[in-house]
């Protein structure tokens, strides 16, 4: 007996609303199941070459943890192309300064590059603080041990 593959359009793919709460999760675990959710690699319909993921919405982004003395020792860097435009900043400053932003880093280091990862981390929503205003969408909470 033959089996046949079935190919997944893009207009029938079912997107759901998944919301995350970061607090004391640490930030490569959040960002890998993240982007398992972004990619849908955790669904039954998953393509490599279409985007069949759910949108995900992380919130306490000011909570999330970092294990080890990453606080002092990991640095996130900016160049802006001129001669001594390097920034760089530590995971303290960017925990402090700009929560959302790091955990943005993090995810988007884990999602394909291309068209296709662009369309991915389109649907990622950040929120340094526990409101967000993705109420309408009806979110599921999303467990992440």
């Amino acid at each position: 007996m033959q089996r046949q593959t079935t190919i997944i359009k893009p207009q029938d793919i079912e997107r759901k609303w998944y919301v995350v709460d970061a607090t004391n999760i640490p930030l490569g675990r959040l960002a890998s199941n993240v982007a398992k959710v972004l990619t849908g690699k955790a669904k039954p319909t998953y393509q490599p070459n279409i985007d069949t993921g759910d949108y995900v919405i992380i919130i306490n982004a000011t909570k999330v943890l970092l294990t080890g003395n990453k606080l002092n020792n990991k640095n996130y860097y900016n160049v802006s192309g001129y001669l001594g435009g390097l920034r760089t900043r530590s995971a303290k400053v960017m925990l402090k300064d700009y929560p959302v932003e790091m955990v943005e880093r993090a995810v988007w280091g884990m999602l394909p590059k291309g068209r296709l990862g662009r369309r991915m981390y389109k649907k990622l929503h950040v929120y340094a603080g526990d409101k967000h205003n993705n109420d309408a969408q009806k979110p599921e909470v999303l467990v992440i041990k």
